[in-house]
């Protein structure tokens, strides 16, 4: 039978003009954005380092910030944050990226890096204590206190080894990957159970580090499971969870055993393996706007522009309403939590198209709290702020 807990006063553990969710790249983008607005910033994340799938889950590519036809579409904090994984290894940057270049020599080599994750672990970390964030490791967000009033989330209520308490806000950020903070508040949201099992993990060959990228066959668009793939996963159920861990990992086992029976050999040996999940779409808010790579539209409210990393070309808008919630004012989305359908949210998942989000979200929370209502958030304004950080807003910016 079930059980009813007690009813408990909860101690508030902080108050903040800006509350981020999640401390993946998308949220670190919001906590920096919001905090260099001069806003108090507080970071809750569930883990015990910040990145996410780009650190603890070892994908170690920061994919393309240029569209592939010598032009950089992503500017701010994505360019930053590019430069700052790339520091200790700067050679993987492509020297037309280095210095300037013409756009035709451009064209044969995209803005990307590879990178060491413990690397950008530190760097993040040391990031966000210069810039005074409030951050709490090993805290889950549990609930939020909305106010009906004026249709906010006023508090998030947390646990962590002090218990159970509230952190208030004047604005939030969910950045936690899996739109648990739009969950939770009410909003509209879209889940897939089309995740399959994946794992990138390093071995140690001939005592070298190798990294492998090992994952099942999968649908960019999450509409489907493809042959050869097991089952499906959805992120935001408990036992899926584990289960697609499980079974990542058994594939490291698979892949590990493979190697020595090609090699014939035992010093094949797991170096290092994820600690974090390798989900692509989970849950995502569905916001008044959804994000199409198929009908590649400008909208006038655009806080930014993401390229395919997929393939040369194609450069997608993203409107203020793809990040805002629809039940509450002052909640914004960042990362793969963006309002996106199909391979739109293929897209809006991938590193540099977290960070645009991130800032962009992190700088309207910020906008929010400033003005003591969300109300007064006006696109032009964010645009605006954005330019001013050396973001491109629309495609005619683009150099």
């Amino acid at each position: 039978m079930p059980y009813t807990e007690q009813t408990r006063t909860l101690p508030v553990r902080g108050t903040y003009d800006v509350v981020v969710a999640g401390g993946g790249i998308a949220g670190v983008a919001a906590a920096i954005a919001a905090a260099r607005c001069g806003r108090s910033v507080c970071l809750i994340e569930k883990e015990y380092a910040l990145g996410g799938l780009a650190t603890l889950g070892l994908v170690v590519v920061y994919l393309p910030i240029c569209d592939g036809r010598g032009r950089k579409v992503c500017g701010g904090l994505a360019e930053e944050l590019l430069l700052l994984s790339a520091a200790e290894n700067a050679g993987t940057i492509p020297s037309c990226w280095q210095r300037d270049a013409d756009q035709a020599e451009r064209r044969k080599h995209r803005y990307r890096v590879e990178y060491n994750p413990a690397s950008l672990m530190l760097s993040l970390e040391k990031l966000i204590g210069e810039h005074s964030v409030k951050l709490f490791y090993d805290t889950r967000c549990c609930a939020v206190i909305r106010s009906e009033d004026d249709h906010s989330v006023s508090a998030v209520v947390v646990e962590n080894k002090d218990g159970r308490g509230a952190v208030e806000c004047r604005a939030i950020v969910d950045a936690t990957g899996d739109a648990d903070i739009c969950a939770l508040a009410g909003e509209p949201t879209v889940s897939l159970a089309t995740n399959c099992a994946a794992g990138w993990y390093y071995s140690l060959v001939d005592s070298q580090p190798k990294l492998h990228k090992l994952s099942e066959p999968f649908d960019p668009a999450g509409a489907t499971m493809l042959p050869g793939a097991g089952r499906g996963y959805a992120g935001d159920v408990a036992d899926d969870v584990t289960a697609h861990v499980l079974a990542s990992r058994q594939l490291i086992r698979d892949h590990q055993a493979q190697l020595r029976s090609e090699r014939a050999t035992d010093t094949i040996v797991p170096f290092l393996i994820p600690s974090f999940p390798g989900f692509r779409m989970t849950r995502r808010l569905c916001g008044a706007i959804e994000v199409d790579a198929v009908d590649r539209k400008e909208y006038p409210d655009n806080i930014g522009l993401i390229p395919d990393w997929r393939r040369d070309g194609p450069v997608y808008s993203i409107p203020l309403r793809a990040i805002r919630g629809v039940r509450n004012r002052n909640l914004l989305v960042a990362g793969r939590c963006v309002s996106a359908v199909g391979r739109g949210w293929d897209m809006t998942r991938a590193i540099p198209s977290c960070v645009v989000t991130g800032e962009a979200a992190g700088i309207a929370g910020a906008m929010i709290a400033a003005a003591g209502t969300a109300e007064a958030l006006e696109a032009a304004e964010l645009q605006t702020q954005l330019r001013g950080g050396g973001n491109r807003i629309f495609l005619s910016e683009l150099e």
